[in-house]
């Protein structure tokens, strides 16, 4: 058998997609084959979420080993089931809470203050955008909930409200 002759079937071999190849000829038999790589078919795993009020922190050193989770605060205040008469405000965006219309300015409510629909109750700022945010409902403001400068989350609660 022709050495040229074998290159040229080994060279045609690998070029092709072909995994097996035999070829007998004047009594000699020439069989090729290659290894075909298995791909394992893997399940999607989904990611671990931590729940932001179960985040776990540092033991401290007279604690047990145990690695305790410690509930951290919310970052923002909830509303407690005792303003249920109360109406809230919660915001429609994600972005800054600001009380005033410029630092300088006065706040535009303050407790104890007496607001109508439509009144503004603050400024909302979303990608360099100012967002007013107004009253739905007459009544006195009876707790603002968030404070100036601060971020504020979507569906924040952000001021109780006391209907009249």
């Amino acid at each position: 058998m022709d050495l040229n002759y074998l290159r040229r079937l080994v060279k045609i071999f690998d070029d092709s997609k072909a995994t097996e190849l035999e070829i007998q000829e004047e009594g000699i038999t020439i069989k090729l084959s290659r290894k075909i790589k298995e791909y394992k078919k893997v399940d999607f795993v989904e990611p671990v979420r931590l729940i932001q009020n179960e985040i776990p922190q540092e033991t401290s050193k007279n604690e047990s080993s145990n690695n305790k989770v410690i509930k951290e605060e919310p970052k923002f205040e909830t509303v407690s089931q005792e303003t249920t008469n109360l109406h809230t405000i919660y915001s429609p965006i994600v972005g800054t809470f600001y009380r005033a219309p410029s630092p300088d300015s006065p706040p535009f409510v303050e407790f104890g203050t007496k607001v109508k629909p439509g009144d503004t109750l603050c400024i909302i700022e979303a990608m360099k955008l100012m967002n007013e945010i107004e009253s739905d409902i007459s009544g006195t403001i009876e707790k603002i909930l968030c404070e100036n400068g601060k971020p504020v989350e979507f569906n924040q609660a952000l001021f109780l409200i006391k209907p009249e």
